[in-house]
């Protein structure tokens, strides 16, 4: 039990990790190729609103780690796949129990802004046109 008025010191390895891993979209990666090894496209496909640009990006401050590997396939064309690496094999424990703790604590998903329709009057749609020619 810690002592009273005693400050609680914040460990530099879980804080470099936790930076690390709680980047966005980072998860987002690893939970994809915990499920499989997959090309750049596949991944893209795989996570919502992630531009190719910051795919590319975590794909690469990943691989830098240690915690992806990037494997060419000299095919033609040429194929890139992405895999895990034992270390980033070694978060799978470490995902699970983020995946159980969302499927009991954060609630499913209402359907996302954009596909809700929007409801404009005619002031505001003329507006608009005018805007978007100006």
């Amino acid at each position: 039990m810690p002592k009273v008025g005693h400050s609680p010191e914040l460990c530099s390895r879980f804080h470099r990790a936790s930076e690390l891993i709680g980047r966005r979209w980072t998860g987002a990666i690893i939970f994809v190729l915990l499920k499989s090894r997959c090309r750049f496209a596949a991944l893209g496909a795989a996570i919502p609103d992630i531009t190719d640009r910051m795919l590319s990006d975590r794909l690469r401050e990943l691989e830098e780690e240690g915690i992806i590997e990037r494997t060419v396939i000299p095919n033609t064309p040429v194929r890139v796949e992405y895999t895990l690496t034992k270390k980033g094999r070694g978060l799978a424990p470490a995902v699970n129990a983020i995946t159980d703790w969302a499927h009991k604590w954060v609630p499913a998903e209402a359907p996302a802004e954009k596909d809700k329709p929007v409801r404009v009057r005619t002031s505001q749609r003329k507006r608009k046109v005018y805007s978007q020619s100006a």
